[in-house]
């Protein structure tokens, strides 16, 4: 039986890993894998914020599996938990591998927290 992201997890991201993003082992820098997570979260959170936002903390990354040059990495988001000027995003990293008979695998999971900015980069209310 082959598993697959769970419903409620919105698609942010899909991309292949390429060549140009393994480390000396073959494998997915993690470093890279962590960059699309964070990408992947920043996209609804300034939709959320309605402007501009940073990321402040990454609260967890846990790596479940490698990466392979060839899969293709989708990034799905959960929907945030949303305080006065930050937001939490759970992160799920999925991969689909061998495309003529693909597997899902889930290669890692993280929660980013993103804060809002006004126009002179204060923290500012998320809008409601």
């Amino acid at each position: 039986m082959t598993h697959r992201p769970p419903e409620h997890l919105h698609l942010e991201i899909r991309t292949p890993a390429t060549p140009e993003h393994s480390n000396p082992g073959g494998d997915i820098f993690g470093g890279w894998l962590m960059a699309q997570a964070d990408i992947a979260g920043s996209i609804p959170a300034v939709k959320r914020a309605g402007g501009r936002v940073v990321t402040v903390a990454v609260n967890r990354f846990v790596f479940l599996k490698p990466v392979l040059v060839g899969d293709i990495v989708n990034v799905y988001t959960d929907a945030p938990v949303v305080g006065r000027t930050s937001m939490t995003f759970a992160i799920e990293i999925w991969v689909e591998r061998n495309l003529r008979d693909p597997v899902f695998l889930k290669v890692a999971e993280a929660e980013i927290v993103y804060v809002a900015l006004d126009e002179k980069g204060r923290p500012r209310a998320v809008r409601g």
